[in-house]
């Protein structure tokens, strides 16, 4: 079996003098790019479309007790398809739906069906979506058919009683028949993550990949990233990108496939196959230097980072009301720091997006003396 280095750090971005130049530039209604200091050109959207969820993982949530989003504050179908066509004029190419549990989302296929429909610079969106997958039995298809490309379903281990002591609810039956029905609709890559946690679910890491293989999917491992609503996250008990991939390839023959660009996961082909299995080292290999996402969050708050603790507030652009930055801190909706009496105009939405990026840091920091975790967790920022 060949054995792997640890995959290579990425360095934070540099500042540039000039942006490069992206594809639809000069297209009618382009307003971009959208780029940062450094020159990192963002075509990549995040939309937590609700921070509710139907499980209650250990390294996500608290068992109970969790303070929802109040409902008035979550966007609607006209506000998210309104920032994404703006965003889709700053260069914004793709769409991840996520959540909490996006098909939580009572009108969550007619949400992928206005995403699809809007015209980005290279054509029409690509959206995907990131899923726990219990609904999907009764949703894959409709789905397929409103314009969903791609799908994520999360599964961190194949054992019915760790999954019900991991996620406090007794669904695996349900997850891998939402896998199931997910492979039928035509969803290709069918991609499964799953999160390593030592003592508890990391002796299944070759399991896992094994199971992906044999389903047609394509496993993504995750490191473990201090996002967890209690704040316990410990970096010494991570199981790394170098862990992972030493246990892989006790078991498997593993080819490093090129240079991931602004992919998050490293990729590797299993066995001389057309199967592969990646590595998201976000924690011990970040791909900060190269990344290309913008985060809304279901309440309105654009992020540049996902261990941002600054967020932009845009439901005072959206609705016209003085409505004061929630969570984190905020930033102001306009350059005097004034709010509007009524619902801006798409020229301050943009605005207010340019500059969030151009505040985006070099790297999420998780490294240095000062980090600290943001205060929302990953359930309430989206995936």
């Amino acid at each position: 079996m060949t054995t792997l280095l640890p995959v290579p750090r990425v360095r934070a971005a540099e500042p540039v003098a000039h942006p490069p130049r992206v594809s639809g530039e000069h297209r009618p209604g382009f307003r971009g790019p959208l780029v940062d200091r450094f020159g990192r050109v963002h075509r990549d959207l995040r939309i937590s479309l609700t921070d509710r969820c139907s499980l209650r993982c250990t390294y996500c949530m608290p068992a109970e007790g969790v303070e929802w989003l109040a409902k008035d504050s979550i966007l609607t179908t006209d506000e998210l398809v309104r920032v994404a066509r703006v965003l889709a004029e700053l260069g914004i190419t793709e769409v991840r739906l996520t959540g909490g549990e996006p098909l939580l989302r009572r009108d969550v296929v007619e949400v992928v069906r206005r995403m699809a429909e809007i015209e980005g610079v290279d054509g029409p969106l690509d959206v995907s979506m990131t899923t726990n997958g219990l609904k999907l039995p009764q949703l894959a298809e409709p789905l397929r058919e409103a314009g969903l490309s791609r799908v994520n379903i999360s599964i961190d281990t194949l054992q019915p009683e760790r999954f019900a002591a991991l996620t406090r609810r007794d669904r695996l039956d349900d997850v891998l028949a939402g896998i199931d029905a997910a492979r039928t609709a035509g969803f290709s890559p069918l991609k499964l993550n799953a999160v390593p946690m030592r003592g508890v679910n990391d002796d299944e890491i070759v399991d896992l990949v094994q199971f992906a293989v044999d389903n047609g999917a394509q496993m993504r491992f995750i490191e473990q990233m201090p996002l967890d609503a209690g704040h316990t996250w410990s970096r010494t008990e991570m199981v790394d990108a170098a862990e992972i991939l030493d246990r892989l390839s006790a078991r498997f023959t593993l080819t490093e496939i090129g240079e991931r660009g602004s992919s998050p996961a490293q990729e590797y082909r299993i066995d001389d196959t057309a199967t592969t299995v990646g590595v998201i080292a976000s924690v011990t290999a970040p791909f900060c230097g190269a990344c290309d996402r913008v985060r809304l969050t279901a309440d309105g708050q654009v992020r540049n980072c996902l261990f941002a603790r600054e967020e932009s507030d845009l439901l005072p652009l959206l609705r016209g009301s003085a409505v004061a930055g929630r969570g984190e801190a905020s930033v102001d909706t306009d350059p005097s720091g004034a709010y509007r009496a009524g619902p801006a105009d798409d020229d301050a939405i943009a605005d207010l997006l340019q500059r969030t990026i151009a505040g985006k840091r070099a790297g999420h920091g998780i490294d240095d003396p000062g980090f600290l975790q943001p205060q929302r967790p990953m359930s309430a920022i989206g995936g």
